[in-house]
């Protein structure tokens, strides 16, 4: 089998790495004005005054847009790219939110183009962005090392910007920033970081150089993810699972992703949901489905988890969820929608990739029966 492996960006790991930033952003060549987008919360903990002055004594400049709360939204993204102007290199702190923010704004600000001018690949991305540094912070995403981007359109459905133009220049991995996030986000961001590895690892895209990333990224996150949740100042569990969800994102970068993340997607265009928790509800009530499978993929994955066979894996990841203390619920505002409305988007242009990439045919029966399953869920507890 043939296969190429997409560029992967510097990566430097270590607790307190973060304190290499400004180094880091005064050796690129011409920088003397950074945009640092930064989630809200770590904004209001001082983390933000301490990079930008960690900056100003490096001689650069330094504005800071905080201003967003959720999945990343169009006007999210156009108010960034006002406060990016002068900006020579852009600086993603955060979870997913925060880094898609960052890598958009880093091409949209360069070339002068709205967001949606690039959304669905309409038009190519400029060729010569502005710099980009991210550093995750919620260990999920592994958006810090992916080409893909997401966020709500104008009609508030998701659209994706892709490209190895928004890529990384260098990604800082610090598992200290890590250690504040509350243990039910830790739980969800964590298994989203677990889903991406096994689904790049198992579906009809994969290939040998992304299992290499995939299979340590389930090594890792099934070894310490537990730990984080329980122990959330225990740094090498912290360290792992981050180390985990930026090599799962390697793997989603060439493989993509499959039927669960159809199901998150397709929730999210319902209503608000936290991306991990939607996504790890679709992969339970999929999983059983998906592993009658049994190809030699399912299999190594489920070894690389230290199972016997792909058989164990629904109940080794329901017993690891309960152990993780994820309450199987939806939001409240899933209360007005039905399984025939989660099943309409999974049936959505914009998720189809997602079925298509399944190992195993995706029916419209399977998509209503799995729709069914989902919205059977408790909403509001």
């Amino acid at each position: 089998m043939s296969f190429s492996i997409s560029a992967i960006p510097d990566i430097r790991f270590g607790a307190s790495a973060l304190s290499g930033l400004a180094a880091a952003a005064k050796s690129f060549e011409g920088v003397n004005a950074v945009l640092l987008v930064i989630d809200a919360f770590l904004a209001q903990s001082g983390l933000a005054d301490r990079i930008k002055a960690d900056l100003t004594e490096a001689g650069i400049t330094t504005r800071v847009f905080s201003d967003f709360a959720g999945e990343p939204r169009l006007a999210h993204l156009r108010a960034a790219i006002d406060v990016a102007k002068g900006a020579d290199l852009v600086v993603g702190v955060g979870g997913g939110s925060a880094l898609d923010i960052a890598k958009i704004v880093a091409c949209a600000a360069a070339s002068g183009e709205d967001p949606m001018f690039y959304a669905l690949a309409a038009n190519p991305l400029p060729k010569h962005p502005l710099k980009k540094i991210m550093v995750p912070t919620t260990a999920g995403t592994g958006s810090e090392t992916s080409a893909t981007n997401i966020f709500a359109g104008p009609e508030g459905k998701k659209l994706w910007i892709w490209g190895p133009e928004t890529k990384a220049d260098l990604v800082i991995l610090d598992p200290s920033l890590t250690t504040t996030l509350p243990a039910n986000l830790t739980a969800w961001c964590g298994l989203d970081a677990f889903i991406h590895a096994f689904e790049a690892a198992t579906n009809r895209n994969t290939h040998r150089g992304a299992q290499f990333y995939a299979h340590e990224a389930l090594r890792l996150i099934t070894g310490a993810l537990e730990t984080a949740v329980k122990e959330p100042g225990n740094i090498d569990a912290r360290g792992d699972v981050l180390l985990g969800s930026c090599f799962a994102g390697i793997a989603i970068d060439n493989c993509g992703t499959a039927i669960a993340h159809n199901v998150s997607h397709a929730l999210a265009g319902l209503a608000p949901v936290h991306h991990g928790l939607a996504t790890a509800l679709g992969f339970e009530a999929t999983l059983p489905w998906l592993v009658e499978a049994d190809t030699s993929e399912l299999n190594a994955a489920a070894r690389a988890c230290g199972l016997d066979n792909a058989a164990a894996l629904p109940a080794f990841v329901s017993a690891w969820m309960d152990r993780c203390g994820v309450v199987r619920a939806l939001p409240a505002a899933f209360k007005p929608f039905d399984a025939a409305d989660l099943a309409r988007e999974m049936y959505a242009t914009e998720n189809q990739p997602m079925r298509r990439s399944t190992i195993r045919d995706v029916t419209d029966a399977d998509i209503d029966r799995i729709a069914a399953a989902v919205m059977a869920l408790p909403k509001g507890i």
